[in-house]
């Protein structure tokens, strides 16, 4: 009989497991999620107010989906952590801790690599393995929070995978990482990425979570994107900008558009004033990163000057701008760039 993911379970759906598969009280089930949501066990045995039969009877009935921590590498620039978690069936995901004045961050992975084959992305490399479950995704947050002892403030879910392509694990994690009952980490302080599959846009929207949307643009014309990123030739910038419109209208809620500099590439003063002109009539954040070096890609980081003159152009045109710290950079901290080095140093001692 295979285990159930007790983990991923809603109050509700947890008592009903109790109550029905273990035919204990149902006052048990909130014993269960405590342990798991708010002390963040990893394992039955640490549940220690539970009877022995009742741990037992979890074992064999039931899963933690466990997470693993495989390695850590801490910035000695400014103290960022690179995790590398192994899950159950052995797959390998990366989570980032990073630390700011206002509270710790993690970004996490929403897939075991990712298909959407952006250009300048390390986590495609690879291609998709397969979707998290909602278990994995809040363990990479428990598992870190149990390493530093410290409380998780911030999510941002934009490690490896396009957290849109596993759509119901991942809204079911938002609601699950927000809920009283659990760690409590307000909405206001989740941000999804996405690199903007449409229809999913609008079906998160009618979601009504008070999350911040993340849309990687990346480019201020349609051609240019399809060239950094297959999903234009599918879905192209009206279309895009359209769901987002429908998205701000539904909730409220501020987009921010994110925006890769690469030298040469969508970095000049006619690439800024084509993207003010794109997002006119947004009450728009334009996030602008450096982009990091790939050594299996060809874009090159644009030089300071011509970041801080993207700014500033943007900025006469009524857009709120912001430069993203580049934060552990001597660690590999960019999104697939450890899991990948990782993979191949793996793959070749089994050669």
């Amino acid at each position: 009989m295979e285990k159930k993911d007790i983990r991923s379970m809603t109050p509700e759906e947890l008592e009903a497991f109790v109550v029905n598969d273990l035919k204990d009280k149902k006052f048990r089930a909130r014993q269960i999620y405590d342990w798991m949501h708010v002390k963040c066990v990893q394992n039955f045995d640490e549940m220690t107010n539970l009877s022995k039969d009742l741990r037992q009877k979890l074992s064999e009935n039931a899963t933690l989906c466990p997470v693993e921590k495989a390695d850590c590498l801490i910035s000695q620039i400014d103290g960022t952590r690179k995790y590398l978690f192994r899950m159950e069936d052995g797959s390998i995901i990366e989570s980032v801790l990073m630390k700011y004045k206002h509270g710790n961050s993690v970004c996490i992975s929403s897939q075991v690599g990712c298909r959407m084959g952006c250009r300048f992305c390390a986590s495609t490399l690879l291609g998709l393995e397969r979707n998290l479950n909602t278990s994995e995704m809040l363990g990479q947050i428990y598992a870190i929070q149990r390493d530093t002892g410290e409380r998780v403030s911030n999510v941002v879910i934009m490690g490896t995978g396009e957290p849109l392509d596993n759509y119901d694990a991942v809204v079911r994690f938002i609601r699950m990482i927000s809920d009283e009952k659990g760690l409590n980490i307000s909405q206001r302080n989740i941000t999804l990425s996405t690199c903007g599959i449409v229809p999913k846009i609008y079906q998160l929207a009618d979601e009504h979570l008070q999350i911040t949307l993340a849309i990687s643009l990346h480019a201020s014309d349609n051609e240019k994107r399809k060239s950094m990123m297959p999903i234009a030739n599918k879905y192209d910038m009206d279309t895009l900008l359209e769901a987002c419109r429908y998205y701000y209208e539904t909730n409220g809620r501020r987009l921010t558009f994110e925006y890769s500099l690469a030298r040469g590439v969508n970095d000049s003063p006619e690439d800024a004033r084509a993207l003010a002109k794109l997002l006119k009539g947004f009450m728009w954040h334009v996030n602008l990163i450096p982009i990091n070096p790939v050594e299996e890609r060809s874009y090159v980081q644009s030089d300071r000057k011509s970041i801080v003159n993207f700014k500033n152009s943007l900025e006469k045109y009524g857009g709120n701008v912001t430069i993203r710290r580049e934060m552990g950079r001597d660690i590999q901290a960019a999104c697939g760039q450890l899991r990948r080095r990782y993979m191949t140093q793996i793959g070749e001692k089994e050669v």
